[in-house]
């Protein structure tokens, strides 16, 4: 894909915004904070709860099975109730779940209190976008960067205050979620005004015929191997690294910065270079290699590699998203909800099953694992180039997210 630098207009309104939408700009930060909050406090987890790291992990997988489901749910539920009470609802599900995840007493209770969290998330991060699209000034672009924005904060800053708060107890991440979700419910609450809902009501089978689109599919099912290779490192590396919660956190601080700005500035403008496709299949391959790299390396060289697959995760979650926005004709919302249902699989899965490929191996075994899944997400692309060479072209970098999808959360 050729395309114009998405920066060279629509970005000088990012900061002139009504107050709705800082409100739900504010609490996106924290909605994807939640995601990787419990990174640097899993192994102080494991050892207050006494579980070992695959029950442990079970955290991501409740999450996000619970997230790939609702999917089929979220559109049916802001066509109905508007995108305000959605946002809502999903908070308030947050709020209640994520304090009762600090309360828990074993692994099995926490693993299903963030199975709601991660219901209230999928409610709210999936009608965010829209939301702010419909309340911004100065254009969507602005309004998309400043989402995208939100996200990579929230992404970059979530390992960080759990790191910060687990110090003293792995309980206090939870309860600070649920408080600072209550702030952004009451800021909604008092500043946004509820929005037409749409002219057409979407059915819970919508994202699912969707996917019989084959370059729809195509492009799902080479983000599901990308996926797992992606939460290999999420739910899996701190477990390997081994540190205090503090370096943990820095760790993967820097690792959400890389992901923000690659995501945010650099994948656009490489796309925009040279094409879609082909940053794709490079970054993909770049992925895999630094997995390797992690695998095999001394702790140093895991560090570094942690860190640097930021930079691929960020420029990956972008390009896919647009290209699953474009490649077919159904309505992007329906597409993305299709498309997010078939990736989330694979986040629920790679937390579970990398802490036992190590049971049943070694450590160096997992991340071969993800490195062969996400080759075969660039092989996928590159076998079905031709069915998506067309639709490439016409998706255009950071425009593609206009009808309230995110580049991460669909």
């Amino acid at each position: 894909m050729q395309g114009k630098d998405p920066f060279d207009e629509g970005a000088t309104g990012i900061l002139h915004q009504p107050k709705a939408v800082w409100a739900t700009a504010g609490a996106s930060v924290v909605a994807f904070m939640g995601i990787g909050l419990v990174d640097p406090i899993l192994p102080s987890i494991a050892e207050g709860l006494d579980a070992t790291p695959s029950q442990v992990s079970l955290l991501f997988t409740s999450y996000f099975l619970i997230t790939a489901f609702a999917m089929l749910v979220t559109g049916f539920v802001s066509s109905r109730i508007g995108g305000k009470k959605t946002l809502l609802a999903g908070l308030a599900l947050v709020v209640v779940f994520a304090a009762l995840a600090g309360t828990s007493s074993s692994v099995g209770e926490l693993v299903g209190f963030r199975a709601g969290w991660g219901l209230g998330n999928a409610l709210f991060v999936s009608t965010a976008l829209a939301v702010i699209v419909g309340a911004a000034a100065g254009g969507s672009a602005a309004a998309i960067l400043l989402y995208e924005a939100a996200l990579g904060l929230g992404m970059a800053c979530g390992p960080l205050v759990g790191a910060l708060l687990g110090n003293a107890s792995w309980r206090y991440p939870f309860f600070g979620t649920a408080a600072l979700m209550a702030i952004g419910f009451v800021c909604i609450t008092a500043f946004l005004r509820e929005q037409p809902k749409p002219a057409r009501k979407t059915s819970l089978l919508d994202p699912v015929r969707a996917l019989g689109h084959g370059g729809l599919a195509s492009v799902a099912g080479s983000a599901f191997f990308y996926n797992y290779a992606f939460f290999t490192i999420l739910a899996f590396t701190p477990f390997v690294l081994n540190m205090s919660p503090y370096k943990s956190g820095a760790v993967f601080f820097a690792w959400g910065l890389l992901l923000a700005v690659f995501s945010v500035f650099v994948a656009p403008r490489l796309q925009a270079r040279f094409g879609s496709l082909k940053v794709l299949g490079a970054s993909l391959v770049l992925f895999a290699v630094d997995l390797l790299i992690l695998g095999y390396g001394d702790h140093t060289a895991a560090i570094v590699c942690t860190i640097v697959s930021g930079a691929f995760i960020g420029m990956n979650n972008t390009v896919y998203t647009e290209l699953a926005l474009g490649v077919s004709d159904a309505p992007r919302p329906v597409a993305s909800a299709g498309y997010n249902f078939v990736r989330w699989f694979a986040a629920a899965a790679a937390p579970y099953l990398a802490p036992k490929i190590e049971e049943w191996s070694d450590v160096h075994v997992p991340f071969v694992v993800a490195a062969v899944a996400a080759a075969a997400g660039a092989l996928i692309i590159r076998v079905r180039r031709s069915a998506l060479t067309h639709e490439a072209e016409e998706v255009q970098p950071r425009h593609a997210t206009e009808d309230g999808v995110s580049a991460f959360a669909g």
